[in-house]
């Protein structure tokens, strides 16, 4: 009997083990496709002379991502708690690869075919790493997992900026930049295939095997707190997605006059901040067993760093402003934690999908709807510092509706987790 248990136990572990391994692969396919988010923004110049066309319609074809990273987040969550991760995460990789391939032909129709495609692949990445690390790592380590998951995503997402920049200025094209990075993706799909487990969360099986698919997200999104997750952290994350990876480039250039070497490297302070705000918060909210605190605070952080950058850009040193915004946007993955432990167990997949398909909602309508407001600010002239700071009071409004809406959540730290939400929870799914 104990030989038995022993033998079972090992396989549970080399279980656990190969679902860590397959995470920390998952987590370079996020990598690469926060690098490939972040990239077009310090490639302005060479994508407005080749499309023939402004900056603010660039940004619009930039946010074309935003569109079916929101869908296919919902599609993710399903068909990762209905498949598991083994084929359904390359199969995300390959779209993502198809799409910046695609991206790099050179012509604007190709651009904006790529770009979506890269949305609807990348939108299997962060919710199949958060996949992954759940069926890896305990309760007790989760936050800190999804924290160094979102920490890898945005060194990706500095990468992008940092590293591109130059490299598309002297050893490659920005068409070749695209293609290669596809290949590379396409690699990493193959290996990923292969190093994944084969089980997963077993879902009894129905007729209309399709649409019980989705039967995960009627729990999910009957839960209020589901909602509350998913707008707090979307206003929190627009100041990056929009206002870093799409604008932070013109604010600088055209806003404050800022070569284009310097603007390069200041932009990727804030990803670069990420890197060390997502895990540190993780950390700090796992090892006080609070989330709303840390989440406030950070969002606080947040707040003044941004105002700070946009109305008083002189007062600090420039690289440190840019480092604590993006070190106090890290508090936007706490909800990310939160939402799954609202939810039972075995939607986990279907919770992390459905807070993406909440967030990058959000940064698809405010995408276009910011560059409108410039426009309109603007007059159709040049952007200005003044149009920018007029502009950025709706990213202020944001944070600040965020850390109201984070009053209401539910605190599920260890310190203090009430259980009948949850019991409750999983008793409507049975």
């Amino acid at each position: 009997m104990s030989t038995a248990t022993t033998t079972v136990d090992v396989r549970i572990g080399n279980t656990q083990r190969g679902f860590i391994l397959a995470w920390g692969f998952c987590v370079l396919f996020y990598f690469g496709q926060y690098a490939l988010r972040s990239a077009p923004g310090v490639m302005m110049p060479e994508l407005t002379g080749a499309f023939g066309t402004t900056a603010i319609a660039v940004s619009s074809l930039i946010g074309l991502y935003y569109y079916t990273y929101s869908v296919f987040a919902i599609v993710s969550g399903a068909a990762l708690d209905h498949l598991g991760a083994k084929y359904v995460v390359p199969l995300g990789i390959v779209i993502t690869a198809s799409g910046a391939i695609v991206f790099g032909l050179g012509s604007s129709f190709d651009a904006e075919i790529g770009r979506l495609l890269q949305g609807a692949g990348s939108a299997f990445s962060f919710t199949g790493a958060v996949y992954l690390a759940s069926h890896g790592f305990s309760s007790r380590y989760l936050a800190t997992a999804v924290g160094f998951t979102q920490c890898f995503g945005m060194l990706g997402g500095s990468a992008g900026q940092f590293t591109v920049g130059p490299m598309i200025h002297g050893l490659i094209s920005w068409q070749q930049f695209w293609i290669f990075s596809g290949i590379a993706l396409l690699i990493l799909a193959t290996i990923i295939c292969i190093s994944t487990p084969a089980g997963h969360d077993r879902q009894p099986r129905k007729s209309g095997a399709l649409l019980s698919m989705f039967k995960p997200y009627k729990t999910v999104l009957s839960n209020p707190q589901s909602y509350l997750c998913g707008l707090s952290a979307g206003l929190l994350f627009l100041p990056t997605t929009i206002g870093d990876m799409i604008w932070g480039m013109p604010f600088l250039r055209e806003g404050l006059g800022v070569d284009y070497a310097d603007a390069v490297n200041r932009v990727t302070m804030v990803p670069l901040g990420w890197v060390v705000g997502c895990p540190l918060l993780g950390y700090i909210a796992d090892k006080l067993g609070r989330r709303k605190p840390v989440l406030i605070g950070g969002a606080l952080l947040m707040l003044a760093a941004l105002a700070a950058t946009v109305y008083l850009p002189h007062a600090m040193p420039h690289y440190l402003l840019g480092l604590l915004l993006g070190i106090g946007s890290g508090a936007a993955m706490i909800p990310y934690t939160i939402i799954k432990e609202v939810n039972p167990d075995k939607v986990k997949g279907s919770a992390t999908g459905a807070i993406n398909f909440l967030v990058f909602t959000l940064s698809a309508v405010l995408a276009p709807a910011y560059g409108w407001l410039l426009n309109l600010l603007s007059g159709g002239k040049p952007l200005t510092l003044g149009v920018f700071q007029d502009a950025s009071a709706v990213g202020i409004a944001g944070i600040v509706l965020a850390i109201v809406l984070s009053f209401f959540l539910q605190e599920t730290g260890t310190a203090r987790r009430p259980a009948a939400p949850v019991t409750q929870a999983k008793g409507s799914n049975t």
